[in-house]
């Protein structure tokens, strides 16, 4: 085996206790979760994941190194990712809120294709939310090579390994949080007035989670 059972469980601890810990992207989870449904949410968690992913690759080739030593590149990709944030908040500002209707027998047909268009905007969001924070590109060119040894063979195929488990642990943190925060959703969704506290909350984040990103330093 090229990575040991105890190194992979011990990785495998520390990666649930950061997915546990409050920050941009289970908030971002929690607040989708809640405005959209649990489905929604766990589209939000795969983009989140497919991040991951890419943030992983980026290691293993050795491109987040370029994050990591550029000024520019570090400050283009923040800007970007605020910019989306605020984006965001304002599609979510501008919704307005409109009881939960029953379904019209006669738009069945045209419902499943709907909701693949959101489910797929949904999921596109969690890669950019996840992919335009030059802070996880740090944090994973810090952490990830930490676990990986040479000696064990290829380190590229060991930082693909790690960035597995790193997702496993969030598709079931982040997965698990989607759930719990949809199905109060679903109860609050049925009010506008709850909708329109939801959005508001949601829009009051996102802008929060922008200006956090904005002002972020290396």
């Amino acid at each position: 085996m090229m990575l040991p059972l105890d190194l992979l469980s011990g990785f495998f601890a520390i990666c649930i206790l950061l997915a546990l810990t409050p920050g941009p992207d289970n908030i971002f989870v929690l607040t989708q979760s809640a405005l959209s449904g649990r489905l929604a949410g766990i589209f939000v968690v795969l983009g989140l994941c497919t991040g991951v992913l890419v943030h992983s690759s980026a290691v293993a080739l050795g491109v987040a190194a370029i994050v990591q030593t550029s000024s520019l590149a570090f400050n283009a990709l923040k800007i970007f990712g605020a910019c989306y944030l605020l984006y965001l908040a304002w599609s979510v500002l501008r919704i307005q809120p409109e009881p939960i209707a029953v379904a019209d027998p006669s738009a069945a047909a045209h419902k499943p294709d709907q909701q693949k268009s959101d489910y797929f905007r949904l999921y596109r969001r969690g890669i950019i939310m996840n992919v335009t924070n030059p802070k996880v590109s740090i944090f994973f060119l810090s952490f990830l090579p930490q676990f990986a040894d040479p000696a064990r063979g290829s380190v590229a195929a060991q930082i693909f390994i790690l960035g597995g488990f790193f997702i496993l642990s969030t598709l079931l943190i982040f997965g698990g949080l989607a759930l719990l925060a949809g199905t109060i959703g679903t109860h609050l969704r049925n009010s506008t007035r709850a909708q329109n506290i939801i959005n508001k909350i949601a829009g009051l984040v996102f802008i929060g989670l922008a200006i956090k990103l904005a002002t972020l330093q290396r």
